[in-house]
């Protein structure tokens, strides 16, 4: 039965959480649809496929309780948009922008569509500042810029949580000015969340945080990283802040865009994922960026968990193409008990060398980071010698390549929970090549 001329109760199906709706009229992919179910009770959905007067409707929330003949949908004839305003500084909200923290709702001084607006690339300002995150293996050897998209690929029983809890604690501009932490977390546990929450309470208002627990719908993993990232280009791009987003993990999200696209019979692409995850991670980490004639930025930190341990896993390989560079942790050194365990040969920043140097960080950062990168990959490759012919049969030259590898990794790699400025990340690699005598 068609009851006006955007309210419907013709729903034919009902699977998970998707609904089908007939003989529709003039429906648009991507508008907003509210659903009622028979008790009253309203959630709202989003047009995924239009053929002819039949339409897929993805149900923002949980779908028990609906039922084919009594459930009313009503066509908006908007799409989805977040609302924004400085009322969302210091706030916590769950993955449908529902305030998460008890406190009230913000009043909005605006709108804006989640799915973001494409940014001109005449119109793209070159990366060339760096944030400093101060951690010496991503400021020295791996330099963030404002703009950058650089993820974090980690593995299971890796300490990804207690990195990412630092970067958002300690993340800062250099020179200081205006920064927050858009922080983005998919498919936490409850445990997860409480440990994240007490690193936010001590932020004051320099974050806004969007949680997703994994009890939550699933459809929420998709929206959270669209809100949070709506919320950083209008604090980046209107407001004139550098917004640092912080999104963890990405394979949750995957993994829920996988369990949609099953759902809706889409055909699936490698191991199970759907064809479109690539455009899908696109359309998220290319909101990152600086534009020509406004001082603010998003930058986007992803952390991605590989499943098995595979860096050729569609995830960790998919965004390995749409980001720039990437940020390695290693079993092996977390074994060493070194923290943060970053694997520093593996590891690249490819917009690095625009964010370093005279006037950015200091004359001698370029040539620091060549000869520790020289000297650490020689002595990893002297490792496997050793292993060989053993240590006694080695050079003495050779002997103090591995003596430095080491050192490296415990001095340098391994800081703890500890701070690090730019100048004491460059002032702590000086001095340990002046210690083995690398620096002539």
């Amino acid at each position: 039965m068609r009851l006006s001329e955007h309210a419907y109760q013709t729903v034919s199906a009902l699977r998970g959480p998707l609904l089908f709706l007939e003989q529709t009229f003039a429906a648009r992919i991507g508008e907003l649809v509210t659903i009622i179910s028979p008790e009253g009770r309203r959630m709202d959905g989003e047009v995924l496929k239009v053929d002819g007067g039949q339409v897929l409707i993805q149900v923002y929330g949980e779908t028990q309780g609906l039922d084919c003949e009594r459930t009313l949908v009503v066509l908006q004839d908007t799409v989805k948009q977040a609302p924004l305003g400085d009322g969302v500084l210091g706030r916590v909200f769950d993955g449908s922008f529902v305030p998460r923290d008890q406190l009230p709702m913000f009043i909005p001084e605006r709108w804006a569509p989640i799915s973001g607006a494409p940014m001109n690339p005449v119109a793209r300002e070159h990366p060339e500042e760096m944030i400093e995150t101060g951690i010496s293996c991503i400021d020295g050897l791996n330099t963030l810029v404002k703009g950058q998209k650089l993820p974090i690929f980690s593995c299971a029983g890796l300490p990804a949580r207690e990195l990412t809890d630092q970067l958002l604690s300690q993340a800062r501009l250099p020179g200081g000015g205006p920064f927050v932490v858009v922080f983005v977390a998919v498919g936490l546990t409850h445990f997860e969340y409480t440990y994240y929450r007490e690193t936010l309470a001590g932020m004051e208002d320099r974050f806004v945080a969007f949680v997703n627990l994994a009890d939550d719908p699933v459809v929420e993993r998709l929206l959270a990283p669209r809100l949070g990232l709506t919320v950083a280009e209008d604090l980046g791009f209107r407001c004139g802040m550098d917004v640092l987003v912080i999104m963890a993990d990405m394979t949750n999200y995957c993994d829920a865009l996988r369990e949609i696209a099953t759902a809706r019979e889409e055909l699936p692409g490698r191991r199970g994922y759907p064809g479109h995850m690539y455009s899908d991670l696109a359309s998220l980490y290319e909101r990152a960026g600086r534009v020509h004639g406004r001082s603010g930025s998003v930058t986007i930190l992803p952390v991605v968990t590989m499943p098995e341990d595979d860096i050729t896993h569609p995830i960790p390989d998919l965004t390995g193409y749409i980001t720039e560079g990437q940020i390695v942790l290693s079993r092996e050194l977390h074994q060493k008990g070194i923290f943060p365990p970053v694997d520093v040969l593996p590891s690249l920043s490819r917009l690095m060398q625009n964010g370093i140097g005279p006037g950015q960080t200091r004359d001698d950062h370029r040539d620091l980071v060549n000869r520790l990168y020289r000297a650490y990959a020689k002595g990893c490759d002297l490792r496997r010698l050793e292993a060989v012919v053993g240590r006694d049969g080695m050079l003495e030259e050779d002997r103090k390549i591995l003596d430095f590898a080491d050192r490296f990794e415990a001095d340098f790699v391994h800081q703890g929970d500890q701070r690090r400025s730019i100048d004491g990340t460059l002032d702590c690699g000086k001095q340990l090549l002046a210690d083995f005598g690398l620096l002539s």
